[in-house]
């Protein structure tokens, strides 16, 4: 086993992949890469266990029931959250956990719906239910650095239930949102969902200490295995005063009558989720939260912010040549850089640098991340030229055409546990030879 406290050993033995193909990865924020231990140890359990759908009552039913409700148990304690207050709701992923508010948020008219401008948008979609049901919906907008603005101006007193919605982290700039916004908001009568994905994986989240009334998280971004699976935390005071589903599956049920036409959903976290959770996952999970605590998450946190201060400082060397996109610094922001790059004064399309990446086994992402918001402001793209351009046939070649000079979209870079200085000097050297 590895000297837990030498990132470098980890990397050797959970991560030895990366140098047997020669990849640089770089993509944190899309996911994170699972330790060799993680899959090894699920390869044995799943050859040498019997594990059966939880809903029969047999012992490999019950011993998936125990490994669902100890991973119920296990998130909880991830991010500090009194089991008496909150609940898990296992989803496909983050975006099926906010999908569940999407559909079940009781929005009326005098409800409102207010987000940070930097949002994903598995949480911009919840503007669709919201103004469908009348609620009224506001945008906090970003400074120069991409960090949002104060909201208190934007959460006036609502005569509705009505939901605020912001990201812990950026996953376009890296921006930390202040995490006392969620006690300013719940204060004016505001429930609050944190979209905890990109924050997670490197940064401790205590639910005693800042009580959000839903969580979105994916297992994935966390530690890499397994995919397909997500959770919605929240409290139970907010999980009831949810509307019914309009849709119930499997286990969700407390019982249903077909001759009478009558269904009753179970009560708290399995009510809402959709039929069989991915009970094959769950010990998976335990183990991966585990080897997570192991490594311990605030060295995580410093290795992380080390090797960002080091990206930042140079790519900033490259001067003009690299055009960063929100913090130049490391206070307040996590592991992840949006950047575009000049050669000869003229943006280079973030697609070329993309391909030019990926033929130099330097794994990073391009485009705007799934982050509108963030993405329009950085780009400072003008609103009326850009609903213009956007009507008609899509692609990003005819969209840059109509738009003219600028970008349309950045380069991402994302630091995790597996990334290295060696990782940091590939990717500015790779940049200084292609804005050369």
């Amino acid at each position: 086993m590895p000297d837990l406290a030498d990132i470098s050993e980890l990397r050797r033995y959970e991560f030895s992949r990366l140098a047997a193909t020669g990849t640089v990865y770089l993509d944190y924020t899309g996911s994170a890469l699972y330790p060799a231990s993680l899959v090894c140890r699920d390869m044995h359990r799943l050859t040498q266990q019997v594990l059966g759908n939880p809903h029969s009552d047999s012992a490999p039913s019950a011993a998936s029931t125990d490994a669902i409700e100890t991973a119920r148990a296990q998130t909880l304690r991830f991010v500090d959250a009194d089991p008496a207050v909150y609940d898990v709701v296992f989803t496909s992923n983050a975006s099926g956990a906010m999908r569940i508010l999407a559909d079940s948020f009781p929005f009326r008219a005098g409800s409102r719906l207010v987000l940070t401008a930097d949002n994903h948008n598995s949480v911009n979609g919840l503007t669709v239910t919201a103004r469908r049901k009348r609620a009224a919906v506001e945008h906090v907008p970003l400074n120069p650095e991409l960090r949002a603005l104060d909201p208190t101006p934007w959460l006036t007193q609502a005569t509705a239930p009505s939901l605020f919605a912001f990201p812990a982290q950026s996953n376009f700039s890296g921006v930390r949102h202040p995490l006392q916004w969620i006690a300013e908001a719940q204060d004016r009568g505001y429930r609050v969902l944190l979209d905890a994905a990109a924050f997670a994986p490197a940064h401790r989240l205590s639910l005693r200490a800042t009580p959000a009334d839903f969580v979105a998280l994916s297992y994935y971004k966390l530690f890499g295995y397994p995919t397909g699976i997500g959770a919605l935390i929240a409290r139970r005071d907010a999980l009831a005063e949810l509307r019914a589903r309009s849709y119930f599956g499997g286990g969700t049920v407390e019982f249903v009558s077909v001759q009478n036409g009558m269904t009753r959903l179970k009560a708290g976290a399995e009510g809402w989720e959709d039929g069989t959770p991915n009970f094959l996952a769950m010990p998976a999970i335990c183990d991966g939260l585990s080897w997570l605590e192991s490594v311990g998450v605030n060295r995580i946190r410093d290795h992380v912010a080390s090797l960002t201060n080091a990206l930042l400082e140079r790519l900033s060397a490259l001067g003009d040549r690299v055009v960063i996109h929100g913090p130049a610094g490391t206070e307040a922001r996590g592991g992840t850089i949006a950047f575009n790059l000049r050669r000869a004064g003229q943006w280079i399309p973030f697609e070329i640098v993309e391909s030019a990446a990926r033929a130099r086994g330097l794994a990073i992402r391009g485009g705007c991340f799934c982050n509108p918001g963030a993405a329009e402001h950085a780009f400072q793209m003008p609103a009326r030229k850009a609903r213009r351009c956007l009507r008609g046939e899509f692609s990003i070649a005819r969209f840059r055409e109509c738009l003219g000079d600028g970008p349309v979209g950045a380069i991402r870079a994302s630091m995790g546990i597996a990334s290295s200085i060696e990782d940091v000097d590939a990717l500015t050297e790779f940049v200084a030879e292609l804005t050369a």
